[in-house]
């Protein structure tokens, strides 16, 4: 018979730490904790399975779900001596969800399932205190309400507010027992009035609602979202589990907290996070009231006049850290933990991998590897390729004027400048339309979830260091200032106010999550500065990998980022876009609209020192390393003159009729240029372009290896390639220049010429081909668009469409199609290889910065990887993983 549900508890689980994929990470944590004899509430763990059963089978449980459900509550009954519904001593229960992956704030939970009219009396009655009890009823109806009725928080806060106001109360502390069983009944009557019914009694209806609000949530369109923007697939399904209530709201000798064994920002190796003295874990998280300080120290830092757990509650801090070291210890690594505190006793309501930012993450895992905990190679895979993103952006230069309009909790590091906007939609909208905000919210929400993805940074009034702003926005990336108290913020007005002064939608305004400072105005940022254990892993990871990162650069400024982020060489120099300057299109307009080749090599005479210095630069820069450099390959339309003004400055520049022009340029214009008259093709049409090209080349080799005393070996591509021919005469163009240029200076220098594999004829005819092509180079880009038959710049109204649909799996311009695509490499690859065995193979089409791309890289055997600037360390630390990843699957 299939099993459902896995209990744990009392010392013992039915499951641990390595079922994660059937537990979720929450069961599968709980249950470890319990096998460790931890303080764990017990409870039980409905599995992943039922959730994807649930839904391939219309919304249906399995018949024998109910029976192992209600087994497994009796369990609990006996750890706990008290039963479910019963209505002198009842077992109240939290029903939450539990992803394999974790999904802060996506999905749903309730507290203190069980209470109505009859339990809250007997909860009452026993705990001494009805205040507790009532409190706790009005958030479960609250609660619920909203999961599973479907009946927004709104609707309670009115109420709540309205009561507040009337009799004077501040906080929600400040309410008697009297006030919350008034609230309740209220709260009773708006549920019937929404809902047109009473608000459920029976315990077991509440219990089965919660459960199926769980399930239900796992395709609501905040997890969607963030399941779409994480890569977490639909087909895992999420896992509910309900565990016997414990009360962090019972009186100030209780609480509730989050907590981190290492700074998720910073990565700093101390205890970090924030608890509520008489509290329930929605609040820490909500930032419906500001959190305190867990250790003095941080108090001391932070400036609360609050006290801390240290200081307020000695023995259940003293047990909190001994547990904190135990999980990270028995985990090796660092540890997201929640807890709260009953009437003085400790207890671990959740552990999980913590979530942390791309330079907390590189901290961890070099100091982990450095106590021994983990080894250098586990270190290289504890790292998301893809995060380093977050370090290699610009922050707020410190020379720059700050003017200073508020401060809060630097929950997110990073800076970051944009237009005010109140609303998440707002943001996407914008977004849309290619204009940078900054979120300013008063708490956000999982339906900010879209918003959030939008803005280049988000600001909050309320919450904490854990508040689902906070967590979000250090996942995505963002800055993130959040609890800046001071700000209010008028959705209605569309205002921001503080200290007398106000913003409006659209004002500038900059967050700095690093200092928690927001400012107006649009402030200058400068480079980031990488930290040494960036240098660290870096270079641990260089260790390991076989698959070579070199970058696409067209500038020496590309060049100078490129070899400052590890590059080994410059993979893509696009020739054209030299040739955009202002100086410089006025005589590669002259060039292309020439009708005699003696005026176009008049015109390629203006560019030839032009170029010759560009490279020469270039060449320096790279001390050696090899240097790939395209011949020209725009479609000619991006530099033909537009309209009468710039036609006549091109005739007058050329002592040419306007008229004459203008029938020339219409003459070149295409229907669909990107497949038109560009590449290899102007190369054969015009070949004193690529002649002047070529002796560009090797004049600036010959000038740069003199200046710097450093050979320099250049590689010349021809780029679109669909025969053989054609790269025979355009490589004897460029030998000829060669010979010419040896024979001019006196001094030959050694260089190969290949080819882009950009079309499938060329992938196809690979081995025909590297007869005489020395390398290859895969420029994916085109080969997409020339498999797929979409263009690039056009595909956006529908591909989107065809992800969500499943269609494909992911955007073939963003991750390579390796069934398509990737087939074809693999063919070139080999057949190119079969005639020329050392023939050196790379790819420099966007996919090489990608890390799923960069592994199919290094598993077809290609010698280099050639991408942006900026994302070779991602392609650097991929590469790494690829290669460890390997060695894994072969000792297996």
């Amino acid at each position: 018979m299939a099993k459902w549900v896995y209990s744990f508890g009392d010392g013992k689980a039915e499951g641990g730490a390595d079922m994660r994929d059937l537990l979720g990470g929450k069961g599968a944590g709980l249950a470890e904790m319990a096998q460790l004899g931890l303080p764990v509430p017990p409870g039980f763990t409905i599995s992943t399975e039922v959730c994807t059963r649930f839904y391939g089978h219309d919304n249906t449980y399995p018949d024998e779900l109910k029976d192992h459900v209600a087994a497994a509550l009796d369990q609990v009954a006996r750890i706990t001596g008290r039963r479910f519904g019963d209505g002198d001593n009842p077992l109240l229960v939290s029903v939450r969800s539990g992803a394999r992956a974790s999904m802060p704030g996506m999905m749903d939970t309730v507290l203190n399932l069980g209470l109505n009219d009859a339990t809250a009396k007997a909860l009452a009655r026993r705990a001494g205190d009805p205040r507790f009890a009532y409190d706790s009823y009005r958030r479960f109806i609250t609660m619920y309400s909203d999961v599973v009725l479907g009946i927004e928080h709104h609707n309670f806060e009115e109420l709540l507010d309205e009561h507040k106001e009337r009799n004077g109360y501040t906080l929600d502390t400040d309410l008697a027992a009297d006030d919350w069983m008034a609230l309740i009944k209220r709260y009773k009557a708006r549920v019937e009035e929404e809902l047109g019914q009473a608000f459920p009694q029976d315990p077991q209806e509440q219990l089965w609602g919660a459960i199926g609000a769980v399930f239900g949530s796992w395709m609501s369109q905040r997890a969607i979202t963030y399941r779409r923007l994480h890569g977490i697939p639909e087909s895992w399904g999420t896992a509910v589990n309900v565990q016997a209530m414990v009360f962090g709201n019972m009186g100030n000798h209780s609480a509730t907290g989050v907590a981190f064994t290492r700074n998720p920002s910073t990565g700093e190796k101390k205890l970090y996070g924030e608890f509520l003295i008489n509290a329930q874990g929605e609040d820490v998280v909500a930032g419906i009231r500001t959190p305190q300080e867990i250790t003095e120290a941080a108090r001391i830092e932070s400036g609360s006049d609050k006290p801390s757990m240290e200081m307020a509650m000695p023995h259940a801090f003293a047990e909190l850290t001994r547990i904190y070291g135990l999980l990270e210890k028995h985990y090796r690594d660092m540890q997201d933990l929640e807890f709260t505190i009953e009437q003085d006793k400790l207890w671990m309501l959740q552990t999980r991998t913590g979530k942390r930012t791309a330079k907390a993450a590189l901290r961890i895992a070099v100091e982990l590897a450095d106590e021994g905990l983990i080894t250098r190679e586990e270190a290289v895979t504890r790292i998301e390729p893809g995060s380093l993103d977050q370090l290699l952006h610009p922050t707020i230069d410190p020379d720059a004027e700050r003017k200073v309009i508020a401060t809060g909790l630097l929950a997110s590091p990073g800076a970051a400048s944009g237009e005010i906007v109140f609303s998440s939609d707002e943001a996407a909208k914008l977004k849309a339309d290619g204009r940078k905000v900054i979120l300013v919210r008063v708490e956000t929400s999982p339906e900010d979830i879209h918003g959030m993805h939008a803005a280049e940074g988000i600001l909050t009034t309320r919450g904490g260091m854990t508040s689902h702003a906070a967590v979000v926005a250090r996942g995505m990336g963002k800055p993130c200032v959040s609890g800046a108290g001071a700000i209010r913020v008028d959705y209605a007005r569309g205002t921001l106010s503080v200290a007398g002064q106000t913003l409006k939608q659209g004002d500038l305004i900059t967050v700095d999550g690093s200092t928690g400072q927001v400012l107006a105005g649009r402030v200058r940022m400068i480079e980031p500065e990488l930290s040494g254990e960036f240098a660290t892993l870096m270079g641990w990871a260089d260790t390991v990998r076989r698959l070579g990162v070199r970058a696409n650069a067209d500038t020496p400024n590309d060049a100078r980022v490129a070899m400052k982020f590890g590059a080994e060489g410059i993979g893509l120099c696009r020739t054209e876009h030299m040739f955009f300057d202002d100086d410089r299109i006025q005589a590669v307009r002259e060039m292309i609209l020439a009708d005699e080749s003696t005026t176009r090599r008049d015109a390629v005479a203006k560019l030839l020192p032009m170029q010759r210095a560009d490279f020469v630069e270039l060449f320096e820069i790279m001390q050696g390393r090899p240097v790939t450099i395209r011949l020209l390959d725009p479609p000619l339309h991006e530099f033909l003159p537009h309209g009468e003004e710039e036609i006549a400055e091109v005739a007058a520049a050329m002592g040419a009729d306007p008229k004459k022009l203008a029938d020339r340029a219409s003459e070149l214009r295409e229907f669909n240029p990107m497949l038109g008259f560009r590449g290899c093709r102007i190369a054969i049409a015009y070949p004193e372009i690529a002649e002047m090209q070529a002796r560009a080349i090797f004049e600036a080799a010959v000038e740069a290896g003199e200046r710097t005393g450093i050979p320099v070996v250049p590689e010349v591509m021809v780029p679109l390639i669909a025969t053989k021919a054609e790269f025979d005469i355009v490589k004897a163009c460029i030998d000829a220049m060669a010979k010419a240029v040896a024979a001019e200076t006196g001094i030959t220098i050694d260089y190969q010429v290949g080819t882009m594999i950009e079309l499938p004829r060329a992938a196809l005819l690979a081995g025909e081909i590297a007869q005489t092509a020395e390398f290859f180079s895969f420029g994916t880009n085109d080969l997409t668009q020339t498999t797929f038959g979409i263009s690039r710049d056009d595909a956006a109204s529908f591909l989107g469409t065809y992800t969500s649909r499943g269609i494909l799996a992911v955007d073939p311009f963003v991750s390579i199609d390796q069934e398509g695509v990737g087939e074809l490499v693999k063919i070139g690859v080999e057949r190119g290889r079969r005639t020329r065995s050392d023939l050196k193979v790379g790819i420099c089409g966007e996919h090489g910065g990608d890390p799923a791309s960069v592994a199919f890289c290094h598993r077809t055997a290609l010698d280099y990887v050639s991408c942006s600037p900026f994302r070779v360390p991602i392609a650097r630390l991929a590469a790494a993983q690829a290669a460890l990843g390997e060695v894994a699957a072969s000792t297996a």
